[in-house]
This record gives structure tokens, sequence and C-alpha cells, in this order.
């Protein structure tokens, strides 16, 4: 008897089968994703997270890729992976039926028959230094990267009160739920001494104290800072370090800024370069049929600022910051007038400016989970084409 030959299809699922030491649920993946890119940091009009299907499900495989399409689900079905993992989400807008007349409905349709996960990690991911915006401008070169708009409302402050017995447990307890981190400081804290008084009724269990009687003692008030998408993780630990029957503490929103978080990358080249050269790199380096852009100014192009996909609402940010060019995508007609002589604007398309966030989402994943089936769709989905005469 001849042996089996080995096709395409039976090799992927032997390799399945020797990589796959562990059983491993899909809530594992997106947890650690979402410690990476918090859901809390997304936009207002997103929909990351988990889209459809069960994060208890056992995950066989996880396929990587910026758009679901349905040659991706396919993709997903032949190699049986029952994950993937998009940056921009399967489902955006409201719907009100599924009946398959349109590509989003025969998707949904598809992945639920398919028992297939989707997972979105769009705006969120596009909101932290080391995503979407960070993985560009590591391919561009650029050094002293920041946040070019940094994103509000992303801090609290944690005030609770403790005697000094019980005090550094209760620190300890929140530095290790990730309280008091201040851009690249660690375990930061404010501690101030008071009096504090206090009257148990009945059928409490006082630490400190008798029923029915004022208790008067010295106890510590403890401040921390701490990131917004933290704070239950950061009060239960704050409460479970914490001897008294009642622990009494605020939790105050703050406006400070978050220096890692927020919209857009700034940074700068290594040396200048004349406009024509500049846009001559990134033409080469994200493989571009075409640029768009605003009239040249003349400028030496040297601090860059940048923005993955849809990203015209930061060219005011750019030319604020000082920046000689800001690349970005999706940009009217009327917004190339922005540039008005002080910045070049350049429009490299929404697919090409978001290319490598699929190997940005790999490398986190293949770094995190060794023993995991990993793929990277091989399907180019993006939806526009150039027509050049005579090339195409």
């Amino acid at each position: 008897m001849q042996p089996a030959l080995l096709t395409g299809s039976n090799i992927f699922t032997l390799i399945l089968f020797l990589v796959k030491n562990k059983e491993m649920k899909i809530k594992e993946i997106t947890s650690f994703l979402e410690t990476i890119a918090p859901p809390s940091l997304q936009e207002d009009y997103d929909n990351a997270g988990l889209i459809i299907g069960d994060k208890e499900m056992e995950c066989s495989g996880a396929l990587v890729c910026l758009d679901v399409t349905e040659e991706v689900l396919q993709e997903a079905i032949d190699k049986r992976c029952n994950l993937i993992i998009a940056h921009h989400p399967a489902i955006f807008r409201g719907l009100k039926k599924i009946n398959g007349k349109n590509y989003t409905e025969r998707i949904i349709i598809s992945a639920i028959k398919n028992d297939i996960a989707l997972y979105a990690i769009h705006t969120n991911l596009d909101n932290v230094l080391a995503g979407v915006n960070g993985r560009i401008a590591e391919k561009m070169g650029l050094i002293k990267t920041t946040i070019l708009k940094q994103k509000e409302s992303q801090l609290k402050k944690l005030i609770t009160f403790a005697p000094p017995s019980m005090a550094k447990k209760v620190q300890d307890a929140v530095f290790a739920a990730g309280g008091g981190n201040i851009g690249k400081y660690s375990e930061c804290s404010f501690i101030s001494e008071g009096d504090s008084t206090f009257k148990p009724g009945e059928g409490a269990d006082p630490t400190i104290g008798k029923i029915g009687v004022r208790e008067e003692s010295k106890e510590l008030k403890m401040e921390f800072i701490f990131q917004s998408h933290l704070e239950e993780k950061i009060i239960t630990a704050m409460k479970n370090a914490h001897e008294y029957e009642e622990v009494a503490y605020d939790v105050i929103p703050l406006g400070n800024y978050l220096s890692d978080t927020g919209s857009g990358i700034i940074g700068e080249l290594p040396s200048a370069l004349t406009e024509k050269e500049f846009l001559s790199n990134i033409y080469k380096i994200f493989n571009l049929s075409v640029i768009k852009h605003s009239p040249f100014t003349g400028k030496m192009i040297q601090k860059v600022a940048v923005c993955g996909g849809a990203g015209s609402f930061l060219s005011g940010d750019a030319k604020a910051a000082g920046a000689e060019v800001y690349v970005s995508s999706d940009m009217k007609y009327h917004e190339f007038f922005d540039g008005d002589g002080q910045i070049l604007l350049a429009d490299i398309g929404h697919y090409e400016s978001e290319q490598f966030t699929i190997d940005l989402l790999y490398d986190l994943l293949k770094d995190k989970f060794l023993n995991f089936a990993l793929l990277k769709t091989a399907v180019n989905t993006n939806p526009v084409h150039c027509f050049v005469p005579g090339k195409n």
C-alpha cells in the first residue's frame, strides 16, 4: 500500500497538530491583546472587541488580517482557524436584518455557521504609542517619537485611608494592580497623615474599636494615579488588601493627559530630506502605486507626523506641532488646501497606511504564545485599485 500524499491542506493540519501543545481559549488571546490596547481607548463611534463568538471557546488557530472579507473567512475555514483577528470591525454600523443581502451579512452568517469568532482591535490600537502608528513610524525610521494628539480623560486618582500598620499592604496591592504609574515612573503615590473618627453600628465587625463607641485614630491618606480602564481591578485589589470591613475611598477623574495614549505620532528623521526624496522613500517603503499630496512648500523634511487610516482630522495638530510633512490617508479635495504652504500633506491610501498592522499583531501574539497556530492572511483586502495605462 502506498502512503497517502501530503497535500497542502493535510500538511497544514499536521502542523496544527504538532504545534498545538495545549488547548487555549479565545479569551486568553483577546485578554492579552486588551492589555496592549484596552477597549476603553476606542473612539465612541467604533465597534472593537469580540464581535462574534464565545470567549470560552477553545481556539484551534488564529488568522490575522486587516479586514474580514468573504475570502478571508474562507481562508480561515480552509486553514482550520476558528478565530479571526482583524483591525477593522466586521460589523461597524447597526444591522436590522441579517439575510445575506450584502457582504457584511454574508460574513456574519458564514462565521456563525462555521463557528468562527471575529475579533476587532481598531481605534484602541490606533490610540497607543506602540500600536498602528508606532509601527508606521518604525518603518519610516522615525526617532524621538511621541503621540501627536494626546487623548483626554484617561487618568483617575484613587484616594483611600488606612492605619499605618496596614498602609504598605494596601499600597503594594494597588501597585501590583497597575496603579501609581506616571509616564516612565512606577509605584508613585502620595501619603499624608491625619486623624480619623468612626463609630461602629449594630451588626458591624470592626477591626478597631467597639460597637456604639466613637473611635479616634491616626490614619494615612494614600493617593494613586491610574489609567481609567484599570479601575475595577485596582479597587478590588485595594479592598482585598484592606482589613477594614468598610473601606473609605474616592475615585476622581483627572484632566491630565496620558503621554503614550492618543491619535497619531510625530517624530524625526535621522537626517533631513527634500520633499521629493521623502516622498520617494515612502513610495518604496509602503509599496505604493500613487501618492496624493498638497503643493510642495520648499522646506526640508525632518519632523514628520503620521496617522494610519483616515487621519485628516489631525492635519491642524501636525501643523501646530511644527511637522514639515503629515502622512495619512482619506483626505478630501478641500483638505489639501489646509497645507497652506506651511506643511506638506501626503495621502498614501487607507490600506497602504495600515498594512503593517498585520505584522504588528502577528509579532505581538507570536512572542506571547509560542506554541500556537497563528497565521497572517494571504489575502490582499484592499478594495481600492489604481489603473495605470500600460501596466494593468
